[in-house]
């Protein structure tokens, strides 16, 4: 578990390495085929305050320049995946922050983390609408100029759907389309969260939930969770 100041380090030094890095980066004629489409959710209801929407963004950067995740992305088929973060909060409320990138390398993960960890908060805080950022996440990978037989949402909350439409419904629909929810459960509030998440929000293969024990957990339970997805086995 970090502490608040280790993830503002880790925003720093992912900036400038990204930065350094920027120029250097190689113009090469990319395939649009990648291993996996994942939609990054990230929570900005009433219910996240502004340290722990930092600790998300942080945790997530920090995620995209580890090694390990690197490696298992560059482990796939196509050595690549597609990513876009996008927050939430009620049913009218998705921005997409980060739109489509491609992770192939060291350096794409760099430039990505970089992006992420800069990313102010841009929604207008709301209530928690999972059901709405489902529907969401799935008209932006039917958007995705990147072809991949794999397509996740990965949904981060720290509590309940409680507006908008009835969350299984959508989470059937989305399942029906070959879209695989999983959830990341941080259970600072609703100690029962990745239940709820079990029984009412993920669906599709190899589906699963996440718990966190609380915001300053998100940093090991998204490289956690991203590794699991970018390999696609269970880890023990």
């Amino acid at each position: 578990m970090w502490k608040l100041s280790q993830y503002a380090g880790v925003i720093v030094a992912i900036s400038l390495v990204a930065l350094a890095g920027f120029f250097k980066h190689s113009s090469a004629q990319q395939t649009n085929s990648v291993d996996l489409n994942i939609v990054l959710a990230i929570d900005c209801s009433y219910s996240v305050d502004e340290q722990e929407y930092v600790l998300q963004m942080a945790g997530m950067a920090a995620a995209f320049i580890d090694p390990t995740i690197i490696e298992a992305i560059r482990g796939g088929v196509n050595g690549a995946i597609a990513v876009s973060v996008v927050q939430w909060a009620n049913p009218k409320n998705q921005i997409i922050v980060v739109p489509w990138t491609r992770v192939a390398s060291t350096l794409d993960g760099q430039l990505l983390a970089a992006k992420i960890a800069r990313t102010p908060r841009r929604t207008s805080e709301g209530s928690t609408s999972i059901s709405g950022v489902l529907k969401f996440g799935q008209q932006l990978l039917r958007s995705s100029p990147y072809k991949s037989r794999r397509n996740i949402i990965d949904v981060v909350a720290d509590g309940e759907n409680n507006n908008g439409e009835r969350v299984e419904r959508v989470r059937d629909r989305l399942v029906s389309e070959g879209i695989t929810i999983n959830a990341l459960a941080i259970q600072n509030e609703v100690g029962y969260l990745r239940y709820y998440m079990r029984n009412r929000v993920i669906g599709g293969g190899n589906s699963f939930v996440e718990p966190a024990d609380d915001y300053l957990d998100f940093g090991r339970a998204i490289y956690r969770k991203l590794l699991r997805e970018i390999q696609g086995v269970p880890i023990g």
